[in-house]
């Protein structure tokens, strides 16, 4: 996200947080009190369906917020669980709150934040309505330039088109050399 973003963030920051992989940050039902701005590793919001199944409602990596949308909810609505070691710096909910209602820049770049994650969630619900690995790897590419990730970062890839890696892993072989790899 953007530094602008960022630096506000820090600038209100109150401290940090570390996190070791699989760690629960908050539990469904747990009052919120504080927001996270991860800023290493990877944090996964989690839904335990019914079924026993896990819906991932949000997968936070370094300069998102985590649970944005919770903002003025007093629950967590799901859980917060670290997949990797992470580190985040925290900033109250009641600060955030604030804010917003005093600081007319930062609700401003709080707004256009929330308006990117709104885009990005979108852009996952349409990729996941895709019935196969090929329509949905088409579709992440067509977001992304057309550029492929580079090979370390498959299994990522595949978890975010909400495929299997070993499907993944067929259709890029199926394609060959026909695409091309970020550089970054």
């Amino acid at each position: 996200m953007s530094d602008v973003f960022i630096d506000h963030f820090l600038q209100h920051s109150t401290g940090e947080a570390t996190f070791a992989a699989g760690q629960h940050i908050f539990n469904q039902g747990d009052p919120i009190t504080w927001l996270y701005l991860i800023q290493a590793g990877t944090i996964h919001l989690v839904r335990h369906q019914a079924d026993g199944n896990v819906a991932v409602l949000q997968r936070a990596s370094s300069g998102m917020v985590l649970a944005e949308a919770s903002v003025f909810s007093s629950h967590y609505h799901c859980d917060g669980v670290a997949v990797t070691n992470s580190e985040a710096r925290i900033i109250s909910v009641n600060s955030v709150r604030w804010l917003l209602r005093k600081e007319p820049v930062f609700a401003e770049i709080w707004a256009s934040y929330l308006s990117y994650q709104l885009q990005q969630a979108r852009k996952r619900a349409e990729i996941a309505s895709l019935k196969t690995v090929a329509a949905r790897l088409n579709a992440w590419l067509a977001w992304n330039d057309g550029l492929l990730p580079s090979k370390g970062e498959w299994k990522t890839l595949a978890d975010e088109i909400g495929v299997s890696p070993e499907a993944l892993y067929r259709e890029l072989a199926k394609r060959g050399k026909s695409f091309s790899h970020k550089t970054s």
